[in-house]
């Protein structure tokens, strides 16, 4: 199964990175530690986490987002939260499936003309496949929300295709071109990751998520200096990018630049306290 860095979940689910950080401590998440120190989070890890962002947007207090999220994955322990949707409709956080709505806190179910009724707005889609022949009138955001959804429930074939049509629409949309280079990177298509990634930071040359996804790709084909490059660009771009201070420091120990590799370490220990 796919995992995703803290930077990556970031991205994903438009939440700070301190904030992710936050409730995988509280146990709302429940990350996994690489050999590294780093966590890595799962498809339902990131599928809760962008909920919890989409939650945020509607003006749900953080606070509820926490409570709301805990009684979700009571509610439903075996599902992926991809398959739901989440509505918040006259201050209630509304649970809708393709076979029933019902309020979170009370269980009570919720006919489809009362949600419209109270103004309901959808926080977050089920996953339906995005057919060729929708594609050609589908706008390039539209496809990069599809393409999104279907990785998130790990269709990743049909994801792969709705962002290379989303990137037909739209050659400049970086966050597409970025997230098929990792789409690609995890299934061992390195050299086509690469050029995506290259893609990216051609058109979007301040990206760090690009320059950092960059050196790791070039680090998983044995290209070393290219890799310190990358994420010294990534580092340049944002100072804050713990992930790159860390690789960046494992590659300098074993180069030999010991000082260097400790100043990086000891940057990366005091953005992830």
């Amino acid at each position: 199964m796919r995992e995703y860095s803290t930077r990556e979940v970031a991205e994903i689910s438009s939440l700070p990175e301190q904030q992710i950080r936050r409730w995988a401590r509280a146990g709302l998440v429940t990350p996994v530690k690489d050999e590294s120190g780093h966590w890595r989070f799962s498809f339902q890890d990131l599928a809760l986490l962008r909920t919890a962002g989409k939650l945020l947007e509607a003006r749900v207090s953080p606070s509820r987002v926490t409570r709301t999220l805990h009684e979700l994955r009571e509610q439903l322990p075996s599902r992926p939260l991809s398959a739901v949707s989440l509505v918040v409709a006259g201050g209630r956080v509304i649970v809708r499936d393709r076979m029933a709505s019902w309020v979170l806190e009370s269980r009570q179910g919720v006919f489809g003309f009362e949600m419209e009724a109270a103004g309901a707005t959808p926080e977050s889609a089920a996953v339906s496949p995005v057919p060729p022949k929708r594609r050609a009138t589908e706008s390039a955001d539209a496809l990069y929300r599809s393409a999104l959804d279907l990785e998130l429930a790990g269709r990743l074939k049909e994801a792969e295709a709705a962002y290379r049509a989303a990137l037909g629409k739209n050659a400049k949309l970086v966050d597409a071109r970025i997230n098929l280079g990792r789409l690609l990177h995890a299934a061992d298509r390195l050299r086509e990751a690469e050029s995506l990634y290259r893609e990216a930071l051609d058109k979007a040359p301040d990206n760090p998520l690009a320059a950092f996804n960059l050196g790791v790709v070039l680090e998983d084909q044995g290209k070393t200096p290219a890799a310190v490059e990358a994420y010294r660009r990534a580092i340049g771009i944002d100072d804050d990018h713990a992930d790159a201070h860390f690789n960046l420091s494992r590659l300098l120990e074993q180069n030999g630049d010991r000082q260097a590799a400790l100043r990086h370490l000891a940057r990366f220990k005091r953005l992830t306290r």
